[in-house]
């Protein structure tokens, strides 16, 4: 009786398997010769499959392109929920900074972030696409930032957590920018750059004047 649920969920997990592996493969192609040089034939070499194939799990090249923002976007998410358990978030931004130094795929790939806000400026599905991820993005930072210290958040007033949400996300991309210009930036250098920039992140600020300062005797 439980035969078919088990084979369907085979089916299930090889279906995720293929897109996974489909989605490995244009991604290597689309940072090795830009979005408009690798077609599908090129990503079905890579992925050693037949583009027929391909084709059962994605209408298009730009039906990938979008499954990869998405898949972006988990990561994203999955990144910033793990910030509830880390006790040091300067100490994770350098790591985050190494791991972008080194191309580690399970963060967001930095040469394809720029082909991406490159192609957008020419695709009004892929830029709203984007424009989702980013909004999403800034959520996530939003509710860690305003989460209780107790619960691993910073406890900021939710706006300013929204605020600092945005400082926090142009933080992250301008670093992940800096690790592909700038790979070699001393260490010393680019910890105190990122200390500095946490301290005035999470420093206490109370209300004046309708707007959030921050406070003179922190």
């Amino acid at each position: 009786m439980n035969a078919r649920p088990h084979c369907q969920n085979r089916q299930s997990e090889r279906a995720q398997a293929q897109s996974e592996r489909i989605l490995c493969a244009a991604q290597k192609c689309f940072i090795e010769h830009g979005f408009h040089a690798a077609g599908m034939a090129l990503i079905a070499e890579t992925a050693e499959m037949s583009p027929g194939l391909i084709y059962r799990y994605f209408d298009n090249k730009n039906a990938i392109i979008l499954a990869i923002v998405e898949r972006q976007l988990e990561n994203a998410r999955t990144g910033i929920r793990a910030l509830h358990h880390a006790p040091d978030f300067a100490a994770a931004a350098f790591d985050a900074f190494d791991c972008w130094r080194r191309a580690d795929p399970r963060l967001m790939n930095v040469a394809l972030f720029l082909e991406m806000s490159a192609e957008a400026s020419r695709n009004p599905e892929l830029a709203a696409a984007l424009a989702t991820s980013d909004a999403e993005v800034r959520k996530e930072f939003a509710s860690w930032l305003g989460a209780a210290i107790e619960d691993g958040g910073r406890g900021l007033p939710p706006e300013l957590a929204r605020m600092r949400a945005l400082s926090l996300q142009c933080f992250m991309e301008g670093l992940a920018i800096r690790a592909l210009r700038e790979p070699d930036t001393a260490p010393e250098i680019l910890r105190t750059a990122i200390g500095e920039f946490v301290d005035n992140l999470f420093t206490a600020a109370f209300p004046a004047e309708g707007k959030y300062r921050r406070d003179p005797s922190s």
